[in-house]
C-alpha cells in the first residue's frame, strides 16, 4: 500500500480498514515525513518502505536519495524499528546509496528496477549488471535485498535469477493480468516465473563455482 502525502491513490481510512482484516504482512510505502511516521507508529504494519515523492509524478519515479536526507531517514528507521516495523529503503542500485542505507540503520533495501524495466538492447544489459552488482554489495553488508518497480511477466524472471534477491514487489502487472484470468491464476503465473528465475540463477551460481574450482585446481596442479 502506498499512502501518498497528497492522498491521490488511497486514504488513511483505507489503510486502517485493510490493517483490520489483513491475514498477511502489510507493506506500507510512505514518504519520510512526521505525519507518515506517526501513522506507521500507530498502525504498526509489519513492513514499511520509505520512498521519495514528487507531487507531479503519477507513480514513484526514482529511488530515495539517502545521502541527501540521511539524518531524517536514520531517525525514521530508529522510530519505526522501535514500533516493531521492519524498515526498507527504496533506492537506486548505486553503491553510495546502499552504503548510506546501511549506515542509516535500515535492515532492508528495495532496489529500484525501473531503469532496467524501461531499457532496451545493450542498455538493458547494463542496467541488469548494475542491479546484480548492487544486490551483491548489499548482501555483503548484511542487508536484505528486495526489488521492484516496472516488473511484469516478460522481465521478472531475469531479476528473480539475481543471487541475493529476497523478495520482489509487483502490483500493476498482476492486477492487469487478473482482469483476464483471475487473481489466483495471475499470482500463480508470476510465482512460477519467479521460481524458474531463482532456479536458473542457482544453477548459474553452481556452474560458476564449479568452473572457478576447476580453474583453481588446474592452477595448483601447474604449480605442483
Amino acid at each position: 500500500l502506498h499512502l501518498r502525502e497528497d492522498r491521490r491513490h488511497i486514504q488513511e481510512r483505507d489503510v486502517e480498514l485493510i490493517a483490520a482484516v489483513l491475514n498477511t504482512r502489510m507493506n506500507l510505502e510512505m514518504a519520510v515525513t512526521e505525519e507518515m511516521i506517526a501513522l506507521a507508529e500507530r498502525l504498526k504494519p509489519a513492513d514499511v518502505c520509505l520512498v521519495p515523492e514528487k507531487r507531479e509524478e503519477l507513480t514513484t519515479e526514482g529511488g530515495l536519495d539517502e545521502m541527501a536526507g540521511r539524518d531524517a531517514v536514520a531517525g525514521a528507521c530508529e522510530r519505526l524499528g522501535a514500533a516493531g516495523c521492519q524498515v526498507s529503503l527504496f533506492i537506486d542500485p548505486e553503491p553510495a546509496q546502499i552504503q548510506a542505507a546501511f549506515e542509516a540503520g535500515a535492515p532492508v533495501i528495495e532496489l529500484h528496477t525501473g531503469a532496467y524495466a524501461e531499457a532496451t538492447g545493450a542498455s538493458r544489459r547494463l542496467e541488469y549488471e548494475r542491479l546484480a552488482a548492487a544486490a551483491e554489495f548489499a548482501s555483503e553488508l548484511g542487508l536484505v535485498v528486495n526489488a521492484g518497480h516496472g516488473l511484469h511477466y516478460h522481465n521478472v524472471e531475469a531479476i528473480a535469477a539475481i543471487p541475493g534477491v529476497h523478495e520482489l514487489n509487483i502490483g500493476h502487472a498482476i492486477i492487469a493480468r487478473a482482469l483476464f484470468v483471475g487473481l489466483k491464476e495471475a499470482v500463480g503465473e508470476m510465482k512460477r516465473l519467479m521460481v524458474a528465475g531463482q532456479e536458473s540463477g542457482l544453477i548459474a551460481q553452481i556452474e560458476s563455482f564449479d568452473h572457478d574450482h576447476d580453474h583453481d585446481h588446474d592452477h595448483d596442479h601447474d604449480h605442483g
